[in-house]
């Protein structure tokens, strides 16, 4: 059924605040995927003659900048309110884009990733919080979050085709595209100037005290931080009866990406030889499978349930991540490619449904963010070790290792699912 949206919420879909809102994720999510899909893997390799674990290095301090101060940046959000706490933010995320522009030492490099995460941890946060409130007192943000969330994928796509329209048409001129990206970036601190001071809710006089108490309460929300994490902790600890195997499933499930993102870059262009602009066509195809995959996948899981759909987008995922590496035709390559995107349409809604399905429902929210962190670590440690076997083994052993990883996960999901009570109830997940 779908959600109705009063006259009101439409008032404050239009209003200039979300609006800021979608400029700061497409523009955000353009810099990564510029510079983390399209940009820096060549160019650390290629350009200043790094090796892959400094890559591998560089992308685990970005991921570990995101994830780590996310949840300090959304209290920090709460009481500084949006527009100081976005100006500072992303003015980092255009300073981490001029250190890489313009330096060329491995340590500056990473550096420069660090502060980048830094710079984007606030983004979710605040624009989440800016969800909710734009939901009005009914609390409909679907679509609100909807809008955002599709900011962020043409954003992300956008990026790295841009920019390899870019290369392509300037003979693999770099510094044109750091100066499009810091372009970007310089529009990006303009408008995050433009957003309010800080968000005017029901909790206002709760902010303005904490505020005006500004360095005692800072150190007394970094003991309420420590004390949740304790708490939270525990909470899992006593509430949650799940197999020990989930733990290591939910760190590989995002360890693969990790293992990928570095090398998918360096592979494509230095390997198997695509332009920038055959590479741009290679995401398009692999992308836009996933999504027109995902609609008929959601559907049948609604209806026959997540454990087929597991099973055989595990599988799948790992033959042809295992065999990636043994073509070079353009035709064979866009087809393993498609198939891959199949697979991961089947993966994505059925393991977030699966994932689900373990949470008791009282504690959903604790144990959900619990998941999300270990989840969320897989993204840290995947690049250095995908740095490390392209250095150390060979420059299709990320591959490999990814597609063996791809084939635990098949191992893990069979035997849990096996081995419990119940059944696996159909997905809920609406696509």
């Amino acid at each position: 059924m779908s959600e109705v949206i009063s006259p009101g919420e439409k008032r404050r879909l239009m209003s200039p605040f979300f609006f800021e809102l979608l400029a700061i994720i497409f523009l955000v999510e353009f810099i990564k995927g510029s510079l983390l899909v399209a940009i820096l893997p060549v160019y650390m390799k290629n350009i200043l003659g790094v090796s892959g674990t400094v890559i591998g290095v560089a992308f685990a301090l970005q991921y570990l900048g995101d994830n780590l101060f996310r949840s300090p940046a959304g209290w920090i959000a709460e009481r500084l309110g949006f527009k100081l706490t976005m100006s500072v933010a992303l003015t980092m995320v255009v300073l981490g884009v001029l250190i890489i522009a313009f330096t060329d030492g491995p340590v500056w490099l990473s550096l420069a990733c660090l502060i980048l995460g830094t710079g984007t941890a606030p983004l979710w946060p605040c624009a989440m919080t800016g969800a909710t409130e734009i939901s009005g007192p009914n609390s409909s943000n679907g679509t609100a979050i909807g809008a955002l969330e599709t900011a962020a994928l043409v954003g992300t796509g956008a990026g790295p085709i841009i920019m390899n329209f870019v290369m392509e048409h300037t003979s693999k001129n770099y510094q044109t595209a750091f100066f499009i990206m810091i372009g970007a970036g310089i529009i990006l601190v303009l408008t995050a100037l433009l957003l309010p001071g800080r968000i005017r809710n029901t909790t206002k006089a709760a902010v303005s005290s904490s505020t005006a108490l500004a360095g005692r309460g800072l150190r007394s929300g970094f003991n309420k931080l420590r004390t949740s994490v304790k708490a939270t902790l525990r909470e899992v600890k006593t509430t949650l009866h799940v197999s020990w195997l989930v733990y290591p499933a939910l760190f590989l499930q995002s360890f693969v990406i990790g293992l990928l993102s570095p090398v998918l870059t360096l592979y494509v262009s230095n390997e198997l030889g695509f332009s920038p602009n055959q590479y741009s066509l290679l995401l398009i195809v692999g992308g836009g499978i996933t999504v027109l995959t995902l609609i008929p996948a959601g559907k049948l899981m609604d209806r026959f349930g997540t454990k087929r759909f597991l099973n055989v987008g595990f599988l799948l995922c790992a033959v042809m991540l295992c065999i990636f590496t043994l073509f070079k035709s353009l035709l064979l390559v866009f087809v393993v490619v498609s198939l891959i995107g199949i697979a991961y349409a089947l993966i994505l809604p059925g393991w977030n449904s699966f994932v689900a399905s373990l949470i008791p429902k009282g504690e959903r929210g604790t144990i959900w963010g619990f998941f999300l962190t270990l989840q969320g670590s897989g993204m840290v440690f995947g690049p250095i070790v995908s740095g490390w076997l392209w250095d150390g083994i060979g420059h299709g052993a990320p591959f490999v290792v990814s597609g063996i990883v791809m084939g635990t996960l098949f191992l893990i999901h069979l035997y849990l699912t096996r081995h419990d009570s119940s059944p696996v109830q159909p997905s809920r997940v609406k696509i």
